[in-house]
């Protein structure tokens, strides 16, 4: 009698209830497939870093006693796709029982909800043991309230798990969220802490990858990757972070510059994602800094909310609206992305950094992401889903259950509103006030129309124009819709002409 056990990519929890004993006739499974690497085209320091991570992984097991079969790239026997290797596996040991842990993605859970169904003796699934809510935790919550807040899951989580609470139960420090302490312009000091992550040589393994046929984009940095291989690299990681970039977090998680693309953020997504850290041990990490006076309570409650809050709820999202939120247009954005999305070259400061950090690291922070890439996106109308799957492409920590609802809805307003309360959109003062993008920029941040003018101001105000039978009655709108109502009529055409010859030239931006 043999089990075989599947453990995906995303799956590296050594310290996951399978692995608490070594079990005679037991086998994992584990593979690289093309399957997953070309669903979208992915990032190259992406697929190095899952594989790299996945072979570790199976050396850990195997080191302490467990058996692992796992299926390289290039392996001759290796047919591509979970289905079809599980057959050939089920045949190479014999196995007669089938388990998985919970996939965090709607089509893997599908397929191997489908491929159990049919496997001819036992099978089944049981928890990753990762997350700090169930699938349907957050649905089960709104179930009886007309609209969906992070703020109410987020407090919600924050009591079921005794989090940042006072002894009588309430906020510690008496407010819930001190997210308006936390938006700050980085001035140049305190410095950037140093990147004290090892760098790892994937030479070889890039060659298996770049041999075995699959395309990628960015750059792969394979001779000096950094991103983690094992759970004990990314507690190193944690640790660094906490004593060198928590304390300093939340005054500038939003700001942006040339000098310095991490700043003081903790780059633990990958680890997270991957399952390398839990969730819990992080959140206890940051909220532990803040008790023994290590790191300031806005600092600290504002990165826990990222964790505990977003990330949870957008879990929740993804599983109450999956499948067919990834097919949302609730605004009918249709533009093709323009080349620069996979060089970096574009003349717009500001996309140029972000885009181009993108590319070379495989990481962009949350202001990156949503305020500068997805603001233009959103504006010049880009086809959602396009950008949906660049965002979970590009990034080494986009895996789809995270990424979707962050880009689909929160970034691009494709679900019409049911992730955020207003389009996330802004002219090019916002930009100017949180970083030094616009410096020496061939636009003008301060200019609407004509050939230096910075194309977010004209794509803002047209944006708004366009959608307004949509969006005016949005009460977070309220203001810029009064100042659009009383725009001289010409400005208001001469602003619709200019961003329509944006639209009509993205690529020569």
């Amino acid at each position: 009698m043999t089990t075989l056990r599947l453990i995906l990519g995303d799956q590296l929890s050594p310290g996951h209830r399978w692995f608490a004993r070594v079990e005679s006739g037991v086998v994992y499974a584990m593979m690289e497939v093309r399957q997953e690497t070309d669903y979208v085209l992915h990032h190259a320091q992406k697929i190095l870093a899952v594989f790299a991570a996945m072979r570790d992984f199976a050396r850990h097991l195997r080191a302490a006693g467990h058996v692992v079969d796992y299926l390289a790239i290039g392996d001759p026997a290796n047919r591509q796709a979970i289905p079809a290797n599980l057959d050939m596996l089920r045949d190479r040991h014999g196995a007669t029982t089938f388990e998985y842990q919970a996939p965090d993605e709607w089509r893997v859970d599908r397929q191997l909800a489908d491929y159990a169904n049919v496997w001819p003796g036992p099978s089944g699934m049981v928890d990753s043991d990762h997350f700090l809510s169930a699938r349907d935790t957050a649905a089960d919550l709104f179930r009886d309230r007309r609209r969906w807040l992070m703020e109410h899951f987020y407090r919600h989580m924050r009591r079921v798990h005794g989090v940042l609470l006072e002894p009588e139960g309430g906020p510690a420090g008496g407010q819930w969220n001190y997210d308006h302490d936390n938006r700050k312009p980085w001035p140049g000091l305190p410095a950037e802490p140093d990147d004290t992550r090892p760098r790892h040589d994937h030479t070889a393994l890039w060659r298996e990858i770049v041999a075995s046929g699959v395309a990628s984009f960015g750059e792969p940095m394979a001779d000096r990757l950094r991103w983690p291989l094992n759970r004990a690299e990314a507690l190193t990681q944690l640790d660094a972070f906490i004593d060198g970039g928590l304390p300093h977090f939340g005054d500038y998680q939003d700001a942006m510059s040339t000098r310095g693309w991490r700043l003081f953020h903790s780059l633990l997504s990958f680890a997270l994602n991957v399952k390398m850290l839990s969730p819990r041990e992080v959140i206890a990490a940051a909220e532990n800094a803040w008790r023994r006076g290590a790191a300031p309570l806005p600092a600290v409650e504002g990165f826990i909310r990222q964790i505990l809050g977003w990330r949870e709820y957008v879990r929740g999202v993804y599983w109450a609206h999956m499948p067919g939120y990834d097919q949302r247009n609730a605004l009918e954005h249709a533009l093709a992305l323009p080349p620069w999305f996979w060089t970096g070259r574009v003349g717009m400061r500001c996309l140029a950094q972000a885009v181009g950090q993108s590319l070379r690291h495989a990481y962009a922070h949350h202001i990156q992401r949503l305020m500068v890439i997805g603001n233009f996106a959103l504006l010049a109308g880009l086809d959602p889903a396009a950008v949906h799957r660049w965002y979970l492409g590009v990034y080494v920590d986009a895996f789809e259950w995270v990424e979707l609802p962050n880009t689909l809805g929160m970034s691009q307003f494709a679900d019409g509103g049911l992730m955020a309360t207003k389009p996330y959109v802004s002219g090019a003062a916002y930009i100017d006030r949180m970083g030094d993008y616009c410096r020496g920029c061939r636009y003008d941040r301060k200019v609407r129309v004509g050939p230096r003018a910075c194309p977010f101001n004209a794509l803002y105000w047209d944006f708004l124009d366009r959608h307004a039978a949509a969006l005016s009655t949005n009460p977070r709108l309220a203001l810029p819709y009064r100042q659009l109502a009383r725009m001289d009529p010409a400005d208001r055409s001469a602003l619709r002409a200019q961003a329509a010859d944006t639209r009509r030239r993205l690529e020569a931006l």
